[in-house]
């Protein structure tokens, strides 16, 4: 079985869990603050997804370090690590944000410029996009200098390249076509 579709099944159980008891938003929280400990500290990571360390020592040092975590979060990860799945926690978590945000409605919107945009630019055009495509959008906004100018936006699997980098592309293309 893909690690996905593994992934997603854990990310399933605990959505469920976090949504009948109302705390979809603390759990998806203290995941992402487990697996930013993991990125942080090569060590923690390391022993976490050693198959050397014993189960049982490893989970009663987990439930130790991360007792603050909301019991959802926590019987989570614990239990990756009685099954041996550890390395399934960054998807797992991919996946419970995808089940979060699908819960919500919203879609993934990705904005790329060539120059940061202030607040009002980008409240425009999601706005825009929320008129038009009659959705809302969790808005990730990035820069990137080889675009020129203009915008690149990305929206699940809709990309619209209104950049000079895009249409330089485009023409660039074209002529050696021709």
């Amino acid at each position: 079985m893909p690690n996905e579709t593994l992934a997603r099944r854990y990310a399933t159980a605990a959505f469920q869990l976090a949504q009948e008891a109302g705390r979809v938003k603390g759990v998806q929280h203290d995941l992402h603050t487990f697996v930013e400990a993991l990125g942080a500290d090569a060590d923690v990571r390391r022993f976490f997804r050693s198959p050397v360390v014993d189960r049982r020592e490893k989970e009663a040092i987990v439930a130790q370090a991360f007792a603050k975590l909301d019991p959802i979060a926590l019987h989570t990860i614990l239990l990756l690590v009685r099954k041996r799945r550890e390395s399934l926690v960054e998807e797992i978590v991919a996946q419970f944000d995808v089940l979060e945000r699908e819960a919500r409605g919203a879609q993934p919107l990705q904005i790329t410029t060539a120059r940061p945009l202030t607040k009002s630019q980008l409240d425009e055009i999601v706005q825009r996009l929320a008129a038009k495509f009659a959705t809302t959008f969790d808005v990730t906004q990035s820069v990137d200098p080889n675009l020129i100018g203009g915008v690149r936006i990305t929206m699940g699997d809709r990309l619209v390249d209104g950049t000079v980098a895009g249409r330089l592309d485009d023409i660039a293309r074209l002529l050696s076509t021709n």
